[in-house]
């Protein structure tokens, strides 16, 4: 049964989709999980898609392509993944590396009673779709990512790279002492999120400093802008329900996937140098700081050979790093076309 809160932002959210949907058809569900009770929302019958969101969101990232997906004939599900929203958050770091998180996603089809799906992440989201495509190629038969773009195992742990590199202030960084970005972030859920999302969007001002790269002795929020008025692609209920999540929560889970990073390196040795086999898409936009950046180019030219099959490469012009909800219907577009062909 329905919560009435969901079924009035579902209500809403139909009001957004050129497709007239009805309340009922998202569900609200749980499923044990690989140990753990996942929360995930649903909606659709048809070819299953499963939806990864990434930090710091949950399943209501994918609010405006949940009932777009549906309405283009296929199963859609958006989990909450370990440590957000509804989902279950284990207290130790080592379990949120990516074979635990992976081995969620695979969990979830499993209790869906598919064998096969089409995989869609978003952010952090992004790398785990990336990585369930590499190490189950027989259950996700295509793979769209968002944001991130595959990246070939590199010849030593990211985190010793970045300190080799003299970048000891980059953000990933900062978020490896527990306690410390968890703080920071708990102090004011609201305004960390409404922060986050303005910064890294394609509406902030857009300047040659790398908004990920902290000032010495300072947190992640001070490289960051509040703005004085919300992009019009988020509103107030947006940031209420969010809030409403993180706040019952906390931003450790979400955190917890970053401390893995170097622990990821050394569980992935298998598949190093491996490529990613399947027909891909790839979205971002154009002025996410990922792209930006310095080595954004080399990204966008090693995705070319590292995913042979991608069948498009789409980058919006104007918009940043939350692109699915920055631009929901150039994504949805480009996302249902790609479904149809890889149904």
């Amino acid at each position: 049964m329905l919560k009435s809160g969901l079924l009035t932002l579902i209500a809403f959210f139909a009001l957004l989709t050129p497709v007239s949907l009805q309340a009922e058809e998202m569900h609200d569900r749980f499923a044990q999980v690989n140990g753990i009770k996942m929360h995930y929302v649903e909606q659709g019958t048809g070819p299953l898609v499963v939806l990864i969101h990434g930090f710091p969101e949950s399943w209501y990232s994918w609010r405006h392509q949940i009932p777009a997906i549906a309405a283009a004939g296929f199963h859609v599900v958006a989990p909450d993944m370990r440590g957000y929203g509804k989902t279950e958050i284990p207290p130790e770091i080592a379990s949120y590396s990516i074979l635990h998180v992976v081995g969620d996603v695979t969990g979830l089809v499993d209790a869906l009673g598919e064998k096969h799906a089409i995989i869609v992440g978003h952010d952090f989201g992004a790398t785990i779709a990336w990585n369930a495509a590499l190490m189950r190629p027989d259950m996700f038969r295509a793979i769209a990512a968002m944001s991130v773009p595959y990246r070939i195992r590199g010849p030593v742990p990211p985190l010793r790279s970045l300190r080799a590199q003299g970048l000891n202030t980059y953000y990933w960084l900062y978020y490896q002492d527990p306690g410390v970005a968890d703080a920071e972030y708990d102090r004011d859920p609201r305004r960390t999120l409404r922060m986050t999302f303005y910064s890294l969007s394609g509406d902030a001002p857009h300047t040659d400093r790398n908004v990920r790269m902290l000032e010495p002795g300072k947190g992640a929020l001070d490289s960051l802008t509040d703005p004085g008025q919300l992009p019009a692609w988020l509103t107030e209920a947006d940031l209420d329900y969010m809030t409403a999540d993180v706040t019952r929560t906390g931003f450790r889970g979400g955190l917890n996937y970053y401390r893995n990073l170097d622990r990821n390196w050394e569980l992935t040795g298998a598949w190093n140098g491996a490529k990613i086999q399947q027909p891909a898409l790839f979205v971002d936009g154009a002025e996410d700081h990922i792209l930006r950046g310095p080595t954004g180019k080399k990204y966008l030219e090693d995705l070319k050979v590292n995913v042979p099959h991608l069948q498009r490469l789409l980058l919006i012009p104007g918009a940043g790093h939350f692109i699915q909800q920055e631009r929901p219907q150039e994504v949805n577009a480009a996302l249902i076309d790609f479904l149809k062909a890889n149904r």
